[in-house]
């Protein structure tokens, strides 16, 4: 889907759906036993495991994402941890567009467990935007699981209609039209607006916009003031129904691959330097799906202190190989300690290792150096990683890649842009 439009549209017919306690209620749907309890999804179970996914029963008894399991347990004594199953959630995400596909060839995955169903073009099929609704919880039950829920908000564009899926939860139904935008608007703060965060609203009221329905009636030149750019004419298009601004298929901009790091792995530095490995296969193998090589490499460290570390060059050679990318990166952190004179920055301090790759280029513009080939190497990355995705990710496997310890296989919410339909 590539359909943005500069028009105004009055009608509410796009859908966002946005999938209630996904991780979790993908767990109660597998086992049985779960089901009705409060369940913690986790990446590990351990006492200072960090929960990434109640269910909607530990939601209700106070539980939050990004509490430690220790914490939610004294709130929640009853609480079942459970370790993530990225595989899992992958699978139900695909059985989820794959039924949205059947209602509307325009579906927008716009996250693990969110997207937009845009059936503008479907008027003459669907009478009812409601009923239609209603239609595609009932396929989710019956043919993806019976355990799963979803709200669904419907509007005339993207963002209302997120908006509306955000306002009753769990299992919610709701509508945004231009009858009852002012009176649902009039019920919000700013930050309640998807996008808009503690700075944007700080910045908002700056500018003399104190709530949704001052922002909803600035005009677009002064909200291009307050917002510095061209987002605020994005906010009055969304607010006045005059255009879509938010369904447009981008090209990656960026990748980053992140890990948590357990007690147990950051006890050992072989440990902490096999999820940086990890981490940089990942992103190769990202890219090689994707076709592109980078120009710009981040790496950073975050430590239980609260201190950071972090780095970001460019190399005027086009980068893919992920060996290549840990070698540098490691390289780096190395010659960081010895002119700083610090301890190691892999430590038993380590909360979390990321690595990040931009600045984009196709695969097929890459310009090989008079010295080096590496057409051949390029080659066999494609090969391997095709393989890999035909007969599992463990078919072939690089020397590099064999080792014990291999870190937990982990998935964030926004993490689709690699999922086969």
């Amino acid at each position: 889907m590539n359909d943005n439009r500069l028009r105004t549209h009055l009608e509410p017919t796009v859908l966002f759906v946005d999938m209630n306690s996904f991780f979790a209620s993908c767990e109660q749907q597998d086992n049985y036993w779960l089901r009705g309890r409060p369940v913690a999804v986790c990446v590990y179970t351990g006492a200072h495991g960090c929960v990434i996914a109640p269910s909607i029963e530990a939601k209700q008894r106070g539980v939050k994402t990004g509490m430690r399991l220790n914490e939610a347990m004294a709130l929640c004594p009853d609480l079942v941890p459970v370790q993530t199953s990225p595989n899992r959630y992958r699978s139900y995400h695909t059985k989820l567009i794959r039924v949205f596909k059947r209602f509307s060839d325009d579906v927008l995955p716009k996250s693990i467990d969110e997207a937009v169903i845009d059936l503008t073009r479907y008027q003459l099929a669907y009478k009812s935007m409601p009923e239609t609704a209603q239609r595609i919880k009932q396929a989710i039950r019956t043919e993806v699981g019976d355990y799963l829920r979803c709200s669904i908000g419907i509007a005339p564009n993207a963002f209302l209609a997120k908006l509306a899926s955000n306002l009753q939860k769990p299992d919610g139904l709701v509508i945004i039209s231009p009858g009852n935008i002012d009176e649902v608007l009039g019920k919000l703060t700013l930050t309640d607006l998807p996008g808009i965060g503690a700075n944007m609203a700080a910045r908002l009221q700056t500018g003399g916009i104190n709530s949704p329905l001052d922002l909803r009636y600035a005009s677009p030149d002064r909200l291009k003031l307050v917002c510095k750019s061209i987002i605020g004419w994005h906010w009055h298009l969304r607010l006045n129904f005059g255009g879509e601004v938010d369904l447009a298929t981008h090209a990656y901009k960026q990748m980053q691959a992140i890990r948590s790091v357990s007690t147990e792995q950051r006890q050992s530095p072989d440990g902490l330097e096999t999820i940086l490995r990890t981490l940089c296969l990942t992103l190769e193998r990202r890219m090689v799906h994707q076709q592109f090589f980078c120009r710009r490499l981040q790496g950073w460290v975050r430590y239980h202190n609260g201190k950071r570390y972090d780095d970001e060059l460019t190399f005027s050679i086009p980068m893919q190989d992920g060996i290549e990318l840990f070698d540098l990166v490691l390289s780096r952190m190395k010659r960081y300690q010895e002119m700083h004179r610090s301890g190691p920055l892999l430590n038993p301090d380590v909360r979390q290792i990321g690595v990040g790759v931009s600045d984009f280029i196709p695969a097929n513009s890459v310009q090989y150096t008079l010295f080096e080939d590496s057409s051949r190497k390029d080659k066999f990355r494609q090969t391997l990683h095709a393989i890999k995705a035909r007969f599992g990710k463990n078919s072939l496997i690089r020397a590099t890649e064999l080792r014990d310890d291999v870190p937990v296989d982990l998935i964030g919410f926004g993490s689709i842009k690699d999922l086969g339909e």
